[in-house]
C-alpha cells in the first residue's frame, strides 16, 4: 500500500512539473528545432541569463511570428559569440547555422538593445556589443557578397 502511495505521488510531481514546464519546453524546442541544434544551448544561456530575462526570452520565443524565432537566434548568436567565444571560426560556425536555418540577417539596433537587455545579468558592455554588431554585420556582408559572386559564376 506504502508503494502504491509513492509510485501515485511520483507520477502526480511528473505530471505537474511537465504541465508547468511545458511553455518553456515548448519555445526552446521550437528554436531548438529550426537552428538544428541541441536544447541544452538555449538553456544554458537561459540559465546564465537569470530568472527575469529567461522569463522574457521565453515570453518572446511564445510568439507564433518568425521574427520572434529570428530575435531568439540571433539573442543565442550574440551570447555565443560575443559572451562565450569571440573567435572566428565560432562566427563562421554560428553564421553556418542560422544560414541553414534561414535566419540569418544583419544585426540591427534593435536586436543588440534586445540581446543587450536580456544578458543584462553577465553586464555586458553596450560599446563592447556595438563593435560587435559592426564586426559582425562586415562578416555577413563579406559572406553573402561571396555567396553572390559564387551563384552568379554558377549560371555561366
Amino acid at each position: 500500500m506504502i508503494w502504491l502511495m509513492l509510485l501515485t505521488l511520483a507520477v502526480v510531481f511528473v505530471a505537474g512539473f511537465r504541465v508547468l514546464t511545458s511553455d518553456s519546453r515548448r519555445a526552446v524546442k521550437r528554436l531548438s528545432e529550426r537552428l538544428a541544434i541541441a536544447p541544452v544551448m538555449i538553456e544554458s544561456m537561459m540559465d546564465q541569463m537569470g530568472k527575469a530575462a529567461s522569463a522574457e526570452f521565453l515570453t518572446l520565443l511564445a510568439r507564433p511570428d518568425e521574427t520572434a524565432l529570428q530575435h531568439g537566434a540571433q539573442t543565442l548568436l550574440i551570447w555565443q559569440v560575443f559572451i562565450i567565444d569571440g573567435g572566428d571560426e565560432n562566427l563562421l560556425g554560428w553564421h553556418r547555422v542560422l544560414q541553414r536555418a534561414r535566419l540569418a540577417s544583419p544585426l540591427s539596433d534593435a536586436r543588440i538593445r534586445l540581446a543587450f537587455s536580456l544578458l543584462r545579468e553577465m553586464e555586458p558592455e553596450m560599446e563592447e556589443m556595438k563593435a560587435f554588431q559592426q564586426r559582425y554585420n562586415a562578416f555577413f556582408r563579406e559572406r553573402s557578397g561571396q555567396l553572390r559572386l559564387v551563384a552568379a559564376n554558377d549560371t555561366d
